[in-house]
Parts: structure tokens; C-alpha cells; sequence
């Protein structure tokens, strides 16, 4: 073979063997979410924007559902061994998976990034579980009241109405229903979970002490907060039934203008405004007998499953979505709260909040917005929780005996995870 040959063909292996080896020196990250359409394409920016400066990751994304389908499938995933790398996390239901190993104490990564000093307080609290940190937070949020502006004018209030407590909220919505039920319009939305929850904070009491984790469903504070809430739909008839089995139904027929006032999550503020424009008001959540909000929303988790080199890649990943450029594009575009601090000055963030009024609802209610228990019982429990207020809510069983049970079953169940 002469030699000019030779040389060719091996200056053409070193180059193949180049690509090859550059192939395999980019690190994949599996990556499994719960955000899709608008939110969707936000955190593609993101990503994109992380991987046009990390070229030696890639970060496959991919959406799984919701909360609840996440934990399912990751409960299904890692005995078949098909679990991510990196996945969001409820910030009420990673202590499972941390108290069963499946997720890193992301502790020392933390520890040794300049990030943990702009996070605020709450953002770096919420990853927080036994003293380590198990997730880093990514989309979080409060619960906010939102109305149709044009509903309410409709149904004669022309000035707008005080919406600070359970009896002002269901005054409003009985003069919507009366006044426009025949049009298919309702007074408000059934409350979805994490109203739900809300309300029951806003009543004074919780669902778990977020201290000592004591289960508090039977107290009377949070039974009286139910029983408001189960009203609406069974009694008072102001909020569909529709919306107790699917709290999607709720949300799009808010979108849809047929439901005056909807409590929803921050999160769903952009959706909620591409859907109703200038009719959106957003304001602060009832404080019935105190102002307390929980904070939601989820994080970003590493699995144990993985190796360290794909973890490595995992935690710069999650560093960067919680950096103030990543979380500035994604509050907003989707109304999520900031985590980081230095957000709110970048100009996507300073343009979201001159010209998409209400965006800054959730921000303000900050100021008494608390973390919430987040033992592996919660998983548990909000799970059955939705059993329990179908049934209440729907007039199939009465509020008292119902959460009293509930709490009995509670206090079971967290004793049968300890052991």
C-alpha cells in the first residue's frame, strides 16, 4: 500500500476516532419533568441556553405528567432500573425518596456553590429535609386568588369587591351564579389541592405541623375550613361539581370564561393570562382568621442510581436553572415565583412585572408564606386526600366524620412508614 495511502487512511481513523471519542466525552443528563405547552417551552429555552454553554452535556428532558404521575413512575422506574438522573420533586413528597436513598444529599454540592448565598430564604428552606438538602428549587409558588373582571361587572359589581374572607368569597360567588347561571357561568372554581390547603392555612391550622409533623386534620380549625369548601359545591351550588374529580375542568373553564373566581397556583398565571387578557385581576389569598400561605411548587433532585460523573452534570444543570438569568426567563414566562434574588433586576423579569399586572401577587405574599411538613407520610396523604374530598365535597359523606377518619388513617400510615 503506498505510503501516501497509508497516511490517508490512518489521519481519517484519527479523525473518526476523534468524533467518537467527543461523542462519548458529552455526559447525558435523563432529565424528567412535569412542565408542558408554555411552561414546556420555557424550560427548553433554559436548557438550550445551559447546553450552548456546557457543550459537553446534554440534557434530555422529558415530560412525565404531572406531580403525582412523577412519583408513581419513579416508584415504578427504579426497581426496573429505567429511573432518571435528575427529576422535579414536590416539595411535600421528596422526603420518601430521601428517606429510601433514591435521592442524593446534594449537601455538598450546595455547600461549595456561590448560588445557596441568592437564593432567598424560603427557596433554600424547601430542599431542606432531616438537615441535608435534597433538592435545589426550581418552579415555586403560593397559592393566589384570581377573578374575570368582566364576570364580576356583569353580575353588578362595578367596583371591586372585598375577596379577603370565606364569607366575602362565597357572597361574590352566589351573586355571580345567581345572576349568570343561566348563561353556564358559576360563581368560582371547586378548589383545587393546593388551595385547599391554603384555605386551611388561611383558617388558622394545617394538614401536618411543619415542625413536629403532628397530623392536624381532625382539628377543628381545619375541619371548618373543609366544611366551607365542600359547601360550595354540594350546598351553596356555586362551584361545579365537574371540578371535584378533575381540578383541570375547574382551571379550563376559568380559562373559558364560565367561572368568575378560580384559587389557583402563581404558576398558573401565564396561562391564565394568555387566556383571558385583560380581564385577569390577581390578588392575594382570603386570610380568613390569619394570613398563611403554603409554599409549593417543586425542585430538582439527583438520583443515587446514577454515576458520579452523570451527578456532576446533574447538580451544574440545576445550578444554572437556578441562576439568576434561567430563573428571570422563567418567572417571566410563567408566573412562578423568583428563588433567586438577583432575578427581579434582569430585563426579561423588569419588563414582566411593568407590563403583566398581578404577576407580582405571589411576591408580596411572601411575607407570610411557610414551608410545609414533608415526611414520607405526605405522599400518602395527599394522595388519599382526593378520595376524601370527592366524597365530601360531593355530599356522599359528611366533613366531620370524614377528616376525623382521615386523620386516624394518617396517624396509622405515618406510624406503618417509620417502622
Amino acid at each position: 500500500m503506498p505510503s501516501r495511502l497509508q497516511t490517508t487512511i490512518a489521519a481519517s481513523a484519527a479523525a473518526l476516532f476523534s468524533v467518537v471519542g467527543s461523542a462519548h466525552a458529552e455526559t447525558t443528563v435523563k432529565f424528567w419533568h412535569s412542565f408542558s405547552k408554555a411552561n414546556g417551552k420555557a424550560l427548553e429555552q433554559i436548557i438550550g441556553n445551559f447546553e450552548a454553554a456546557n457543550p459537553d452535556i446534554h440534557v434530555e428532558a422529558e415530560y412525565v405528567g404531572n406531580y403525582n404521575d412523577i412519583v408513581t413512575k419513579l416508584q415504578a422506574a427504579i426497581p426496573a432500573r429505567r429511573a432518571p438522573d435528575a427529576v422535579i420533586m414536590e416539595v411535600t413528597r421528596y422526603g420518601l425518596f430521601a428517606d429510601r436513598g433514591v435521592l442524593i444529599d446534594l449537601t455538598p454540592y450546595f455547600d461549595a456553590d456561590p448560588l445557596k448565598d441568592d437564593l432567598y430564604d424560603y427557596a433554600r428552606e424547601v430542599g431542606v429535609y432531616k438537615g441535608k438538602n435534597y433538592i435545589v428549587p426550581f418552579n415555586s409558588s403560593t397559592p393566589v386568588l384570581y377573578f374575570n373582571k368582566d364576570i364580576l361587572a356583569r353580575a353588578g359589581y362595578t367596583n371591586e369587591p372585598s375577596l379577603k374572607t370565606f364569607d366575602d368569597i362565597l357572597a361574590v360567588s352566589k351573586t355571580i351564579t345567581e345572576k349568570l347561571g343561566s348563561e353556564g357561568i358559576s360563581g368560582i372554581a371547586a378548589p383545587g389541592q393546593f388551595a385547599r390547603w391554603g384555605l386551611v392555612m388561611s383558617n388558622d391550622s394545617e394538614l401536618l405541623d411543619a415542625k413536629t409533623d403532628e397530623v392536624l386534620l381532625d382539628k377543628p380549625n381545619t375541619i371548618e375550613a373543609y366544611q366551607w369548601m365542600a359547601s360550595l359545591v354540594h350546598e351553596q351550588k356555586v362551584a361545579s361539581p365537574d371540578g371535584v374529580t378533575d381540578e383541570d375542568v375547574g382551571r379550563d373553564a376559568f380559562y373559558a370564561g364560565k367561572v368568575g373566581i378560580s384559587l389557583n397556583s402563581t404558576g398558573d398565571y401565564g396561562g391564565a393570562r394568555k387566556a383571558l387578557g385583560d380581564k385577569l385581576e390577581v390578588r392575594a389569598m382570603p386570610c380568613n382568621k390569619t394570613c398563611s400561605v403554603p409554599i409549593g411548587g417543586a425542585g430538582i433532585g439527583i438520583l443515587s442510581t446514577s454515576s458520579k460523573e452523570v451527578q456532576d452534570a446533574a447538580y451544574k444543570f440545576i445550578s444554572y436553572a437556578a441562576s439568576p438569568e434561567a430563573n428571570a426567563i422563567w418567572f417571566a414566562a410563567t408566573g412562578y415565583l423568583p428563588i433567586n434574588k438577583k432575578s427581579a433586576a434582569l430585563p426579561v423579569a423588569v419588563d414582566a412585572l411593568a407590563k403583566q399586572p398581578g404577576i407580582d401577587v405571589a411576591i408580596k405574599q411572601l411575607d407570610f408564606a411557610h414551608g410545609r411538613a414533608r415526611p414520607p407520610v405526605v405522599t400518602w396523604m395527599r394522595t388519599t386526600e382526593y378520595k376524601m374530598w370527592e366524597a365530601m365535597a360531593l355530599g356522599q359523606r359528611g366533613v366531620d366524620e370524614t377528616m376525623k377518619d382521615f386523620a386516624a388513617q394518617t396517624r396509622e400510615e405515618a406510624k406503618r412508614a417509620s417502622n
